[in-house]
């Protein structure tokens, strides 16, 4: 349904996005994942005919995005990482003003108004000025306006950010409402990996403006099978073992937690005995040990050096 092809942006000769290819089959829930800075916004950008690549193409349907804007903004919603709102209007004036904007008028934009409202749960609040709200009532009236003229696809860009844990829920629901009853296409940018997790079939990892992977759920933790996870919970800080840990072959990466160390290690290193021996060198005592299989954000962090957060 939607495709990048080589995508390329360039500003003053630093580059955002390197070679950017995906796609979304319709229907399918995809998720795009990355540090700050990786490049998942400008690419957005780029799909949503914002801003134009430097290189490259938007395909929708096998046609050019880049050369004819119009027919992807005809099918697209975009949910936008910062508020796009005016907040001296109510929130019914905010979406009759955006609805307008997509071309609807009369008994028909009344009803998408409404259906809308009831979508993201403020029909009863939709007579109150935005400024008023909570920010995550924004957000949802923020996701409402995306809605209204019944997209096909709609990106939504860490949607999610910064709100409490009911508008937290009410948008989660709202997404799979929109994916799984409805049948839309929808691209999800998140901070938070269990998101994703919950949400997207399919995702794509990208960094430094690259696709470092991609794939289902399962697939990518396979880039870990043959590693395992240790959680070292220390009585002092671990920054002084960590270089030294470091230095062993069964050690793949080293990560400084609130309690402790998390070691990615070849599995099956039987390696407890010589953390234990660095341990003691440092002066410091080991209060326990857990070992796990990898999860979505062990491979996140082996790939990236970086938390979903950074």
């Amino acid at each position: 349904m939607l495709e990048t092809t080589e995508l390329v942006k360039r500003f003053k000769g630093t580059y955002a996005v390197q070679g950017v290819s995906l796609y979304l089959d319709k229907g399918e829930s995809v998720g795009l994942l990355g540090p700050n800075g990786a490049g998942k916004s400008t690419t957005i950008s780029m799909i949503s005919s914002l801003i134009k690549p430097t290189s490259g193409d938007v395909l929708l349907y096998g046609n050019s995005v880049v050369k004819n804007p119009a027919a992807i903004r005809k099918v697209l919603g975009v949910v936008p990482q910062e508020i796009a709102l005016y907040e001296e209007l109510t929130a019914y004036e905010n979406l009759k003003f955006f609805g307008r904007i997509y071309k609807l008028k009369g008994k028909e934009l009344e009803l998408r108004i409404q259906e809308v409202l009831d979508m993201v749960g403020l029909r009863e609040r939709q007579k109150e000025l935005v400024r008023t709200y909570s920010g995550g009532m924004k957000r949802r009236i923020n996701i409402a306006a995306a809605l209204l003229h019944e997209p096909e696809i709609v990106i939504m860009d860490e949607p999610t950010v910064g709100i409490d844990p009911q508008s937290r829920n009410h948008i989660l629901d709202t997404v799979r409402l929109l994916n799984r009853e409805k049948g839309t296409t929808v691209l999800y940018t998140s901070h938070y990996m269990e998101e994703v997790e919950q949400l997207c079939s399919r995702m794509y990892i990208m960094d430094h403006g690259k696709v470092i992977a991609s794939g289902s759920k399962q697939e990518l933790k396979r880039i870990l099978t043959g590693e395992d996870i240790l959680h070292l919970q220390l009585d002092g800080p671990g920054a002084g073992m960590a270089g030294e840990l470091r230095m062993l072959d069964a050690v793949l990466q080293v990560e400084e937690t609130e309690n402790g160390l998390k070691l990615i290690v070849a599995k099956q290193s039987r390696i407890l005995s010589q953390v234990v021996q660095i341990a003691e060198r440092h002066q410091v005592e080991i209060l326990r040990v857990h070992v796990h299989t990898p999860s979505l954000e062990d491979v996140f962090l082996h790939l990236t050096g970086r938390t979903l957060r950074d």
